[in-house]
Order: structure tokens, then sequence, then C-alpha cells
């Protein structure tokens, strides 16, 4: 996993909780439901290049 990557999946996490947090104050369910979507496919992306880092490091082993 690139830098670059580690640092576009913890924006769209962040920008995930941002959206949330504004559903919450606006009462808005919908924005919020995105924000914890958005969140989730980050966490699922970081978890991905975690494996495919491992999957790398066990091969140059």
């Amino acid at each position: 996993m690139g830098l670059d990557d580690d640092i576009k999946h913890k924006a769209e996490e962040l920008k995930g909780k941002a959206k949330e947090a504004y559903g919450k104050a606006t009462d808005d369910e919908s924005t919020e439901a995105e924000g914890k979507a958005e969140q989730a496919g980050a966490k699922v992306k970081q978890a991905a290049d975690k494996a495919k880092d491992a999957i790398k490091d066990a091969f140059d082993r």
C-alpha cells in the first residue's frame, strides 16, 4: 500500500465522520447514514490494503 492510498482512505474516513456528525446535528438520518457508509467503505479499503501488504511481505521472505 502506498502512502497516497493510506492518506486517501483516511481522508475518506474523516469525510464520513464529518458527514455523520452533520447528519446528527441537523437530524438528517439520510446524511448520517451516508457518513457511516463512507466510513465503513474507507475502513474496508484500509483493511484490504493491509492484507495486500501482509501477503506481499510473506512472499518477500
